[in-house]
């Protein structure tokens, strides 16, 4: 049986707007959710966790360094990203994160990227000192597992933040 959406095109585009998913899985999302915008966009983040875990086991032999100096020049980061393939590595999303990646790592300063040692607790300066656990310092509300897992999902390849070095003037 043949039946109609109820779906705008406005509220399309502007999911899409929001999330950079496709517009099929935009559509399908907003039928789901009833035309609203936010149940959408938490349908599209759950069905891009369950993509992302699809891809777990792949492998990242592709990606990018990417070099970011703050300021005057006191403060220097290199973050390594790999992904599955060149060509996405080369796509200005895949740099866009790995340049935001290097923002976060010269203003938060983590120790690791992700569980590599065990922390019971935060380190002595308050903050969060493993990379993947922090709250996103363009928008707090995300932490920067969910940045990384809102690429794979629209690149359909897995990203993973393999490692990061910071230099600061002044410090040890």
């Amino acid at each position: 049986m043949f039946t109609v959406s109820t779906v705008s095109t406005e509220d399309i585009r502007e999911l899409r707007e929001r999330t950079q998913a496709g517009i099929m899985n935009c559509k399908r999302a907003l039928e789901e959710a009833g035309g609203d915008l936010d149940s959408a966009s938490d349908l599209l983040r759950e069905w891009g966790l369950a993509t992302v875990a699809k891809k777990a086991s792949r492998s990242t032999h592709e990606g990018l360094i990417e070099a970011y100096v703050h300021g005057v020049g006191n403060i220097g980061v290199l973050v390594e990203v790999n992904c599955e393939t060149d060509f996405v590595a080369r796509t200005e999303e895949f740099k866009a994160l790995a340049h935001d990646l290097a923002l976060q790592v010269a203003a938060m300063n983590p120790e690791v990227v992700d569980d590599e040692r065990p922390f019971d607790d935060l380190d002595s300066s308050g903050g969060e000192p493993r990379l993947m656990h922090q709250p996103f310092v363009k928008d707090p509300s995300r932490t920067i597992r969910d940045l990384v897992t809102d690429v794979t999902a629209r690149v359909g390849e897995k990203v993973v933040v393999r490692r990061f070095a910071r230099f600061q003037i002044g410090s040890l």
